[in-house]
């Protein structure tokens, strides 16, 4: 990566020099000095050189020429010109700190430095413990900390010092927003006391994450990534029929978490820029998994038994949606809908088995899995994942090829679109998952560097700041976004999470639908039957992710349709659409047209692969998104084919992301007073889960090592069997002494008093016998009981949970965080809450999801002004409507 740099200049311009090596990441600078007697001199300088030292190196010279440099990144391979990576970022004016230890707040604070925030990182002077988190590079670089970090400044307290609470205390003072790790893990951070600061300093954001909650059963918990991951519902339900269920490396409840504070975070800075006071938010990590399994909650409580573990890339409700093996390399594929079955059907030349009527839903299907396997597996592996996902395409069914890290180090695709960047990690280069949220006119910063303890980054200065909060504005119990519109076109669960969240924050959404193509979380059975029996106002789904909202029915295809709803796009904020990228264009609302009705309008594309993406065509679920991200070759064991996770993982990712993605569109709207198209690619927003492998990859080139229920660091670390029928329990030992009352709590005192286990690496050699041990203890014992024993003597542990188990789920129940709401066609019925509080109770839920068309005549008449009698001319012409209307009418 070699990029030639030729700078002529006289002693005078060394600033220049520096400043250029700064600006480009110059890792050494290869100086050519031509001497006054005409000889040459080749000096070099590493990229911490000083003013004063190259000066030293031209006292005998009047000419310096810079003839090579080596780069932490090829700048035109990665599309990283000067001008988009060092100007000031749309949130150049912010102020984060960050402290205590936690991926959450990590990764919270990351999105901030992504978009030019400077962000101050308070360490210990050992740093935080998170450096040294495996995976590692080559070098001993811990993967993990260089994605959450790269970008943020290193600022070392030693609480030891004299004045260390006095130098934090004025830190946070001068900030805009605190992000605080603390409850996870303090991190020696000294003893602030945030509730005076923020008596003086009331315009200031605090997130405060923990793992469960300051009250509650779990409150007092020993937690890792992996026991609330089994809480929260995400593991029970994944791996073979019987047993032991599986998961996924560590790492997914900070990326879920970071996010929710994020978009806490995000939207105070929205209500501070209309003069708001600053806002303190809890961030719950438990609760903030749960918006993965939320889903599979209440279709569980709808459809009871069925709903269970059936092997490896197995899900209900849906088959097929796992990976298959092909004639070279694995394919993602999912076949939701009647249609998408049988074209896949017909590519295999089955057709026979895509016309039986009896397999016409995934739901049936799933009743004869290993029967239809048998006809259609071997088939797979007559062509390669590429032939298949090139036909597929044609044919519009959701397949994928499953890459390898090798194939994601070399995707010049993402690259280009900045879904993966090149990182310096103390002197060794390397690649990770870069910013999702591709805001087109303030995009993200695009790679960087990972500090050192104590290192300050190059931050641009900016002098602005948040306005002081007005003494005359009364925000006191309004939300965040109280006053902000949204125009939802958005289906599914990925779209409507996004807006869900924004009318939770306060937002009025106005969710789009038609008569003749309604949400299709409704359901997609279109016989008269399901019809008439409005089957489609009683989709659990449905009603989840369409809360808060107002629901409006209009036909885009007529030209009347498309007038009124041009009409609700000028008086919006926002609009969110998750079609493939040609369907609003060629309705006639392409960005040119929406930005001529209102230039301040955000514009969110939840897309699958992007709108300037080769694949841009390509039909998508969220399992697509998963099964093309990589994460599923991390997952489970060497001899295992890559593996799921679950059966629509990057639906509730790409919500989250796009949420997110939105709140900085907004402040940039609020700042500049214009609008932007914001490109999401879903299938990159499932990139931070395999960020580590990817960086490890991208310095040593070999495979990944895959260690199934088992940890690279934490020995024992796994699934164990309780008593009772498919009963599990996840167990961790993160540290020698966690190990040792582990050992005497399962009668194992020798193992305790034993000094040669008294490290991870010491107790690998003997981890068979540990587990064995510990599931004797666990199968004698009902899985709760044995979690409350372990966690008795602060051994991490959490029970695999059935997701219907959470609606009675005593943690969940004393925090109130499932509400019950009213709606017709389902009576009372339980809504999750958001893990993001600012008091003891949650957000309360102003309003169950809109029956269909619901709010015709409210928003019509109201807001559009039309008469009683426009309106009933519009529903005789079915241009709007309240019932859906028959397959083939």
């Amino acid at each position: 990566m070699l990029s030639v740099l030729i700078i002529v200049a006289r002693i005078h311009l060394i600033s220049v020099v520096l400043r250029l090596a700064s600006e480009y990441r110059l890792v050494r600078i290869s100086l050519d000095l031509a001497t006054k007697g005409g000889t040459k001199q080749n000096v070099v300088l590493d990229r911490h050189a000083t003013t004063a030292g190259i000066a030293m190196a031209l006292l005998s010279s009047g000419t310096l020429v810079v003839r090579g440099a080596h780069l932490a990144s090829d700048i035109r391979r990665h599309g990283m010109d000067r001008k988009e990576k060092h100007s000031p970022g749309v949130l150049s004016h912010l102020r984060v700190i960050e402290i205590g230890s936690s991926d959450a707040s990590s990764y919270c604070a990351r999105l901030f430095a992504d978009f030019g925030a400077d962000v101050q990182k308070i360490e210990p002077p050992e740093g935080d413990r998170i450096r040294r988190t495996a995976p590692l590079t080559v070098k001993g670089e811990s993967a993990w900390f260089a994605f959450l970090n790269f970008n943020k400044s290193s600022t070392i307290i030693d609480p030891a010092e004299a004045g260390a609470i006095t130098r934090l205390t004025a830190l946070i003072e001068d900030c805009d927003v605190l992000i605080d790790g603390r409850d996870v893990d303090s991190a020696y951070c000294p003893p602030i006391d945030v509730a005076a600061i923020r008596d003086r300093h009331s315009g200031l954001i605090h997130v405060e994450a923990s793992w469960f909650g300051r009250a509650g059963p779990y409150a007092d918990f020993a937690a890792t990534d992996s026991t609330v991951r089994a809480l929260a519902g995400l593991v029970k339900l994944v791996g073979p029929a019987e047993g032991p269920p599986s998961h996924a490396p560590d790492f997914q409840t900070g990326v879920l978490a970071g996010l929710w504070g994020f978009i806490a975070a995000a939207s105070s800075v929205i209500a501070r820029m209309r003069g708001g006071q600053g806002r303190g938010w809890s961030l719950n990590i438990f609760e903030s998994s749960i918006a993965l399994s939320e889903y599979l909650i209440f279709e569980a409580s709808a459809h009871g038994d069925v709903v269970r573990r059936i092997g490896i890339n197995r899900f209900w409700p849906v088959f097929p949606a796992g990976i298959y093996e092909t004639k070279k390399g694995w394919l993602g594929v999912t076949a939701f809908t009647p249609a998408q079955w049988r074209a896949f059907c017909d590519m295999l030349d089955l057709s026979e088995l895509g016309d039986n009527p009896d397999l016409l839903l995934g739901k049936d299907r799933l009743q004869d899995i290993e029967k239809i396997e048998q006809q259609f597996v071997p088939r797979l592996k007559t062509r390669t994942a590429q032939q298949w996902f090139t036909e597929g395409r044609k044919r519009k069914i959701p397949i994928v090829p499953v890459p390898q890290m090798s194939d994601l180090c070399q995707d010049t695709e993402r690259k280009e679109r900045g879904a993966i960047v090149p990182v310096l990690l103390n002197e060794e280069e390397g690649l990770t998952a870069g910013s999702m949220l591709r805001l087109t006119l303030t995009p993200p910063r695009r790679g960087g560097t990972v500090p050192v303890p104590g290192e300050q980054q190059d931050i641009a200065n900016v002098q602005r700041r948040l306005p002081s909060p007005s003494a005359t504005c009364v925000d006191a119990g309004r939300p965040p976004l109280d006053g902000v519109r949204v125009i939802d076109f958005s289906m599914g669960w990925a779209g409507p999470l996004c807006t869900r969240i924004l009318a939770d924050l306060g937002a009025d959404v106005i969710k789009i639908e038609a008569i003749q193509y309604p949400d299709w979380w409704r359901g997609v059975d279109r016989r008269p039957a399901f019809i008439e029996d409005k089957m489609y106002e009683r989709a659990p789904c449905f009603c989840i992710m369409n809360r808060n909202k107002r629901g409006i029915t209009l036909d885009l295809t007529r030209p009347r349709g498309l007038a009124l709803v041009k009409r609700l796009l000028a008086k919006a904020d926002i609009v969110v659409d998750n079609y493939s990228v040609d369907v609003l264009p060629k309705l006639g609302l392409g960005c040119d047209v929406l930005r001529a009705l209102n230039p301040r309008l955000v514009k969110l594309s939840m897309s699958a692969f992007g709108s300037d993406s080769i694949y841009r065509d390509c039909r998508a679920y969220g399992s697509t998104l998963e099964q093309g991200s990589g994460l599923p070759t991390v997952v489970g064991k060497s001899d295992m084919p890559p593996a799921m996770s679950h059966v629509a993982f990057g639906d509730a990712i790409g919500g989250l992301n796009g949420c997110a993605a939105i709140l900085i569109a907004l402040i940039c709207a609020h700042d500049a007073g214009q609008g932007q198209l914001i490109d999401l690619a879903q299938v990159e927003c499932m990139l931070p889960f395999a960020a580590p492998w990817l960086t490890v990859h991208s310095t040593d080139h070999m495979p990944p090592k895959r260690y199934g229920n088992r940890h690279p660091q934490f020995v024992p670390h796994g699934c164990f069997r309780c008593a009772g029928e498919d009963n599990w329990l996840i167990v961790a030992a993160t540290d020698n002494d966690m190990w040792q009352r582990l050992a005497i709590l399962i009668g194992r005192r020798d193992w305790a008093m034993d000094a040669s286990l008294n490290s991870s690496e010491a107790r690998r050699s003997v981890e068979d016998d540990i587990e064995n041990a510990i599931e004797a203890w666990t199968s004698t014992r009902d899985a709760d009981q044995a979690m409350f024993e372990l966690q008795s003597v602060r051994v991490a542990s959490g029970v695999a949970r059935h997701p219907i188990d959470l609606l009675q789920d005593p943690h969940l129940r004393s925090r109130a965080f499932l509400q019950q709401v009213e709606r017709p066609f389902i009576g009372a019925h339980l809504q999750p809450s958001m893990p993001i509080r600012e008091g003891v109770g949650p957000y309360t839920i102003r309003a169950a999801a809109p029956t269909l068309g619901q709010h015709n005549s409210e928003i019509l008449t109201g807001l559009l002004k039309l008469s009683d009698s426009d309106v009933a001319e519009l529903a005789r012409e079915g241009i709007i409507g309240t019932t859906v209307l028959c397959e083939g009418r």
